[in-house]
């Protein structure tokens, strides 16, 4: 009798043990970290969003197993200095990547090498779009600069590598190939898979062609802003009827030569790395266009409204292929049972203008391109259908991976954990973000530029060569078609946003003196690479 009661009494302290060595294990268990990132993916495009442009089902299941971000925002609308935001956790004047020209600095700490030494699995596979080799990653394959849609050139830890196929479809195989058959499985991981896609210059994947054919899209209402009351507005230079290439960007590529573009040797290097095969698909598609836009011989507001329709068409099926490999990943990760110990974000570098103002591309601090998606997902603590409103940045990815990891936010940080306040844990969240901008002068002509956004208001100085302010009342004007900046009626307001924008540049420590070391850093750079440019040109023709 007293020999069972001890048999009883050790299978219970064996239970009872064992049950609370899996609750310690529980508790203690690093979550895996997947983090999307798509280039140029304006949330206008993302069905979720409610735009009613393209259908994107599998980023869609991000939001509906968990949460949607209305209020996703970068620190510096270009593609370069927000990967560094990201991966620094700090805005560009801190981390030193202020624009596409100044290189960035591998050596300076980041999310990556963090979680890697608090024992991640850490990969980086597609963009990345900053010069030299990876740091904080075990395994590493990325687009060398800017890619290339067809046959494109990778590095893999540090090799050149050239792969057939379709550059979205490729990054995705390559993701799935590091997570199924090279990581570590024994290892929570850390995976950064970031596509090229819908970047300029929008060359759909075959299967993809004509996609939206049988759509029609209306212009924006303010496609023909005539930009009064914005000075800096006025001199952009990516309006879509005026900038924007027949040739390079709209693929009309004629071979009678007829079209003129100043770039078509750039057009046609693109597609010169196509197969025979993939070019005769091409053009059985793109052939009857060019013939059918020469014959209409369109001028004014109908060419205008021909190339929105091109442009439009081409970028969301670019799109199409982002979605697809998202889903074969969602797909994978729930077939494996990790869904429940894995977070998924899916953002994009910046946002992306379709047709607001006119335009494409981003730069501007005005919503289209300073606004940028937000999903996520993680069972364990976001409920599904969470609509998240907090004004967040993306210098708020870095500390927030780390906080979900159970590793120490550093005090350099500037971006905050987002985890509480999806949690409902902390209600006392950010009032206003801060914006830089830097390239200036250069592509598409958008003057420097820094500001403040709260929920309700936003502040904007354009300066350098100009000192021009704007002032919006987003609730009235959420398009920003009028500039309210000296209105007496937002007297008050104005002022506290002066205020407001003095404080913040002090608590994240930007100011004059450094804006213009980082002019003289820019113009030294840009006159360096361009002689270097030069001299590439002058030995290619003597050669």
């Amino acid at each position: 009798m007293n020999k069972l009661k001890f048999i009883v009494i050790g299978i219970l302290l064996s239970t009872l043990l064992s049950s609370c060595q899996e609750k310690k294990e529980e508790k203690v268990q690093q979550p895996n970290i997947i983090f999307i990132m798509s280039d140029d993916h304006g949330y206008q495009a993302i069905s979720a969003y409610g735009h009613n442009l393209n259908h994107t089902p599998n980023i869609d299941r991000i939001a509906n197993e968990g949460a949607l971000f209305t209020h996703g925002y970068v620190s510096n609308s270009i593609c370069a200095p927000s990967r560094a935001a990201m991966l620094t956790g700090k805005h560009s004047f801190k981390n030193g990547k202020i624009d596409n020209v100044i290189p960035y600095n591998w050596d300076q700490d980041n999310v990556a090498k963090r979680l890697q030494k608090a024992g991640y699995e850490t990969a980086l596979i597609g963009k990345i779009h900053l010069h030299g080799n990876p740091q904080g990653f075990n395994y590493s394959n990325v687009l060398r600069g800017q890619g290339q849609y067809y046959n494109p050139d990778f590095i893999e830890n540090g090799k050149k590598r050239k792969y057939h196929g379709y550059c979205t479809e490729v990054t995705t195989n390559i993701t799935m190939d590091w997570i199924k058959n090279k990581r570590n499985k024994n290892k929570p991981f850390f995976l950064m898979y970031h596509q090229k896609a819908p970047h300029r210059t929008w060359m759909p994947d075959l299967k993809h062609l004509g996609t939206y054919d049988d759509k029609t899209f209306e212009l924006p209402d303010n496609f023909f802003d005539k930009y009064e009351g914005r000075k800096a507005a006025k001199q952009h230079e990516m309006g879509i009827f005026k900038h924007m290439d027949l040739v390079y960007d709209l693929k009309m590529l004629d071979k009678q030569k007829q079209i003129n573009s100043p770039r078509r040797r750039q057009a046609q290097s693109k597609y010169n790395r196509m197969d025979s095969t993939q070019r005769a698909k091409w053009d059985a598609y793109y052939d009857p266009i060019i013939k059918d836009f020469k014959a209409r011989k369109l001028k004014g507001e109908a060419l205008a409204k021909w190339k929105y329709d091109r442009y439009i068409k081409d970028y969301l099926s670019t799109i199409q292929s982002v979605d697809d490999g998202v889903g074969e990943l969602l797909n994978y990760i729930e077939k494996e049972g990790l869904s429940k110990n894995t977070i998924i974000v899916y953002t994009s570098d910046q946002g992306f203008y379709l047709g607001e103002h006119g335009w494409f591309d981003k730069r501007w601090m005005y919503e289209e391109s300073f606004r940028t998606p937000i999903l996520m997902k993680y069972p364990k603590e976001i409920k599904p259908g969470t609509i998240e409103d907090g004004l967040i940045q993306n210098i708020d990815f870095a500390p927030t991976f780390l906080d979900y990891a159970n590793v120490e936010i550093p005090k350099d940080m500037q971006g905050e954990s987002f985890r509480p306040i999806l949690n409902g844990e902390k209600e006392d969240w950010r009032d206003a973000l801060y914006y830089t901008y830097y390239e200036h002068h250069g592509a598409h002509s958008v003057q420097r530029h820094h500001g403040i956004r709260t929920h309700r208001y936003k502040l904007i100085h354009f300066y350098y060569d100009c000192d021009n302010w704007e002032l919006y009342d987003l609730k009235d004007d959420p398009k920003e078609m009028h500039n309210l900046y000296g209105d007496p009626n937002y007297v008050e307001i104005q002022k506290e946003l002066h205020q407001k924008l003095e404080s913040i540049r002090e608590k994240y420590e930007d100011s004059d003196a450094i804006d213009q070391k980082y002019i003289q850093e820019h113009l030294q750079q840009k006159r360096e690479k361009d002689q270097a440019k030069q001299a590439r040109r002058t030995n290619s023709s003597k050669k």
